[in-house]
């Protein structure tokens, strides 16, 4: 007996309840043990990313790994991070402190974790995140319709983050006749549900929106959080810089932590990613960073020769100013002091 993934999540968040243990398949012989992969689904803007950095981030003893799928559908920046030139699914693994690794996918992310159970060994869960409009249903059915993902893991269950500032607003939407609530699915099939951002809304609210999961599902366990401080900021800039001074950019962000918000902040970054054009470098740069660990790597995609060179980068923290970043990024191309 163990306790699964979504009861540790449980767990983490709701520490006076004592979780009821159940039984998990698992065999005992070295490569051929089961790991359980949980999906982590909501609609857009819930607070997905915020659970995953803290499981990312947390001194668990658990070596997870998380597949993020964090860029918008259609966006510039995702297609430039997950594409290859030869359009083939493009990832990269960060392997954090504490044991676990992540990266960020454009598929559904079955691909990675094949992938990952072929290159990386063995975890003891590994967490996979759905895009906000996905139909979990549609990803857990693929652990038992492909033969040779299922020998290596297993689905342990699904975790779907509400909005609860904005969550009945979703799960009353009208949609065309023949389409389904994508928001009222996922609560549909989650077996664990956190209803995030509770510090928003009062209590009549918070009633309303608890008892419509219940009449959605009437066996989910829900959780209530109010994790609402994380920021998302996003910037693009022309030109190209040298590397030297972006590694100052970053280290002065990450490490030193000397850029500070309008109100004398010290912004906290908790995940940095991006395409960047390196002067001197005929292909694509992407930055990947999570907390004070990051990488720089060539993509295989070049730069096309009448393609204009763009900067294009996500931060995602707390006490984040966009007009700050921006500039120190901008004095950084122009070869000036990043910190004045």
């Amino acid at each position: 007996y163990k306790l699964s993934l979504v009861q540790e999540i449980s767990v983490m968040e709701e520490d006076d309840e004592c979780p009821e243990l159940v039984p998990i398949k698992e065999k005992q012989t070295g490569p051929t043990v089961q790991i359980p992969v949980t999906i982590i689904t909501g609609y857009l803007g819930a607070g997905k990313t915020t659970l995953l950095n803290y499981i990312l981030t947390e001194q668990h003893n658990k070596r997870i790994a998380v597949i993020l799928n964090e860029f918008g559908e259609g966006s510039a920046l995702e297609k430039s991070l997950a594409v290859s030139q030869a359009g083939e699914l493009y990832e990269e693994w960060l392997e954090l402190r504490n044991g676990c690794l992540c990266c960020s996918v454009k598929d559904n992310g079955l691909k990675a974790i094949e992938n990952l159970m072929e290159k990386k060994g063995k975890f003891d869960y590994i967490l996979l995140e759905t895009t906000g409009l996905a139909d979990p249903g549609a990803v857990a059915s693929m652990f038992w319709v492909d033969a040779e993902l299922g020998s290596d893991v297993y689905l342990d269950g699904i975790v779907t983050v509400i909005d609860a500032k904005y969550g009945m607003q979703h799960l009353t939407e009208e949609k065309p006749e023949g389409l389904i609530n994508e928001a009222a699915r996922q609560i549909a099939l989650a077996d664990l549900t956190i209803i995030n951002k509770t510090d928003l809304v009062n209590d009549s609210e918070l009633v309303e929106l608890r008892d419509t999961v219940r009449s959605i599902n009437g066996l989910v366990k829900i959780l209530e959080t109010q994790k609402s401080s994380m920021l998302t900021i996003t910037f693009e800039v022309p030109g190209s810089l040298s590397e030297d001074l972006l590694n100052i950019f970053i280290q002065n962000l990450l490490w030193e932590k000397t850029l500070k918000n309008k109100a004398g902040l010290p912004m906290a970054v908790i995940r940095l990613k991006g395409i960047v054009s390196i002067q001197q470098k005929q292909k694509k740069v992407m930055l990947q960073g999570v907390h004070e660990l990051y990488e720089l790597d060539e993509t295989p995609e070049f730069w096309a020769d009448q393609e204009p060179r763009i900067n294009r980068l996500v931060f995602i923290g707390r006490n984040l100013d966009g007009e700050i970043l921006k500039k120190e990024f901008i004095s950084a191309m122009l070869n000036k002091d990043c910190v004045e």
